[in-house]
């Protein structure tokens, strides 16, 4: 029999964190066992000070709360950057991912901006929706644009969010609400409050060849083996520069091939 669709809002998979978490006790554990260093900031001073740090061209490994269930890493263990840092999409493909400095990555944004930045009035909130980005975000290209070779496209500067920007300047849009994760939503609240943008580049916590990070042990380990700044795991904020050296793990091969 016929029956009329009936869309859920918000969804039932309540934006797909269904996998496991860590207490501080897991926390306490890593940092004893790694002599690693760091601090503990309640949630207003970690999200103030995370915010800086992306603004200043920071790379920030994020891990917060339950996992994600599925191919996205959506704000819960997540790899950070400004999206508007003209550097940063090679950056992060060349001494983070260890892969092709082509590789494009995708933007989270503020549920309710998202119209303001891409061409779309409708929450994104598994990264599955690709957009254009908005005429108001783009920069004049040169007359030739569109005939030239795709790497001379590719470092071109095309939109104000240029990490996120593809050469056809579609993205991948996470759109990120404050009832599914008010942790995320939090910190891209802080950073357009210090900065004006509401968008981060968030790409998936792991290297080329490896799962996304799952345990704080996994999370450790990857920020030790790559170029990130700095680790974010619940409310403690670990800087790469105060790390024991032995900490420091050389990169294995199947990474960089």
């Amino acid at each position: 029999m016929k029956q009329d669709r009936i869309i859920q809002t918000p969804d039932s998979m309540s934006g797909s964190y269904l996998g496991p978490s860590f207490s501080d006790t897991h926390i306490h554990l890593l940092i004893r066992k790694t002599n690693a260093q760091c601090i503990k900031l309640d949630n207003n001073a970690l999200y103030s000070k995370v915010a800086s740090l992306l603004n200043d061209g920071m790379i920030v490994g994020w891990f917060q709360g339950r996992m994600e269930f599925g191919p996205r890493a959506l704000g819960n263990r997540s790899i950070l950057a400004d999206p508007r840092n003209t550097c940063m999409q090679k950056k992060l493909n060349l001494e983070i991912k260890f892969r092709e400095s082509f590789r494009p990555f995708a933007p989270s944004i503020l549920e309710e901006d998202v119209s303001k930045y891409f061409d779309m009035n409708e929450t994104s909130p598994y990264m599955l929706k690709v957009a254009n980005i908005s005429a108001s975000q783009r920069l004049p290209l040169p007359k030739n644009y569109e005939t030239l070779p795709y790497l001379e496209k590719l470092y071109i500067n095309r939109s104000i969010l240029q990490a996120i920007t593809h050469v056809d300047f579609s993205a991948r849009v996470q759109t990120v609400s404050q009832q599914t994760n008010p942790q995320y939503y939090s910190l891209l609240s802080a950073f357009k409050k210090l900065t004006g943008c509401s968008v981060l580049v968030n790409t998936s916590f792991n290297v080329r060849g490896e799962p996304i990070v799952c345990t704080p042990d996994d999370a450790y380990r990857c920020f030790m083996s790559t170029g990130m700044n700095y680790l974010v795991i619940g409310n403690w904020l670990f800087a790469k520069e105060n790390q024991p050296l032995q900490n420091i793990k050389s990169v294995p091969d199947h990474w960089t091939d």
